[in-house]
Parts: structure tokens; sequence; C-alpha cells
């Protein structure tokens, strides 16, 4: 296997429904990968999704820290239970999200605070 296949494991591969339990993947990277439906209760600190199909994936128990997601598909994908912190999320669909009971300590959306936008819209509510 060459270094960049290596380095690049998950490659344009079709992986629709796997099921990664308890797996320590680290700084993986996934780029151009089918993961319809895929199960993940893992840890993916510095993982990196890139032009990759997450459509009704399931993330539980999981530990996202610092992970990239990039022109990703995430329609009807479920995050339970996850450290997110400091995750960047660009180019996305993610139509119909929903967050709820989660810390949104410093969180921004097109650099505007998701705490401030929350508080606007309340008194807007009166």
């Amino acid at each position: 296997m060459s270094d960049d296949e290596t380095s690049r494991p998950f490659n344009g591969e079709r992986l629709e429904g796997v099921r990664y339990h308890r797996a320590e993947m680290t700084g993986a990277t996934f780029d151009g990968v089918n993961l319809a439906d895929a199960r993940f209760h893992a840890v993916l600190t510095r993982a990196s999704f890139e032009d990759t199909n997450l459509g009704e994936a399931v993330f539980d128990d999981v530990n996202l820290a610092k992970a990239r997601f990039n022109n990703v598909n995430l329609a009807g994908a479920a995050i339970t239970d996850a450290n997110l912190s400091g995750v960047v999320i660009d180019g996305a669909t993610l139509a119909k999200a929903e967050i709820r009971n989660a810390d949104l300590t410093d969180m921004r959306i097109e650099g505007i605070l998701v705490t401030d936008m929350i508080e606007a819209y309340r008194r807007s509510q009166g």
C-alpha cells in the first residue's frame, strides 16, 4: 500500500450501513465516501469528512472534537451523546436539522453567536 493509501484509507469507498462500534478512529479521513445509514460509536477526534454522504447516519456516544465536515450530506442523520467541541461544518446539507439539549457556548453560525440568536428570537416573541 502506498503512503497516500495508508494516510487516506477511506477514499471513494462504498460503505453504506457499516458499523463502527467502539472504534478508535482519531484523524480518520473519509473522502468521497458513501456512508449512508452508517453507525458510529467511536472516537473520531480530528476526523475529516469530505464530499461524503452521511444521510441517515447515526453518531451515538461519539467524540467528534475538532472533526471537519466539508460538502457532506447529513440529511436524516442523528448525532446523540456527542462531543462536538471545535467541529467545523462547511458546505453541509442541514435541512430540517434539530439541535436539542446542547451546550451552545461559543457556537457560531455565519459568525453570529447562536446564544445571541436564540436570545433575540425569544425577545421578539415577547
